[in-house]
């Protein structure tokens, strides 16, 4: 793997066209997915191994629960798929 940092990350969200409600603090580009928000290690291993036929995963907020959000908590958060036309469907609930 290799780590690239960016100066214009508002640069990445256009060229992959995440959606403003759904942009987070957190942006990621690994392979030809782009990942947004909190998203949990075990689905982007899953997303990495099936390979399938999406844009990205998002996790939109700051769930508590989710990595990087640990706390006296978890709240129940799901991890969305981002299709080509922008289509959003739950990819893995936690």
């Amino acid at each position: 793997m290799k780590l690239i940092e960016a100066n214009n990350i508002e640069a990445i969200k256009r060229k992959f066209n995440i959606d403003r409600r759904l942009q987070t603090c957190h942006t990621g580009i690994v392979g030809p997915y782009f990942l947004e928000g909190h998203i949990p290690a075990e689905d982007i291993k899953r997303l990495l191994r099936e390979k399938p036929d999406i844009k990205g995963l998002v996790v939109p907020g700051m769930p508590m629960g989710s990595p990087g959000m640990e706390g006296d908590y978890s709240a129940p958060y799901n991890v969305l798929s981002v299709d080509a036309d922008n289509k959003i469907r739950i990819y893995a609930r936690h």
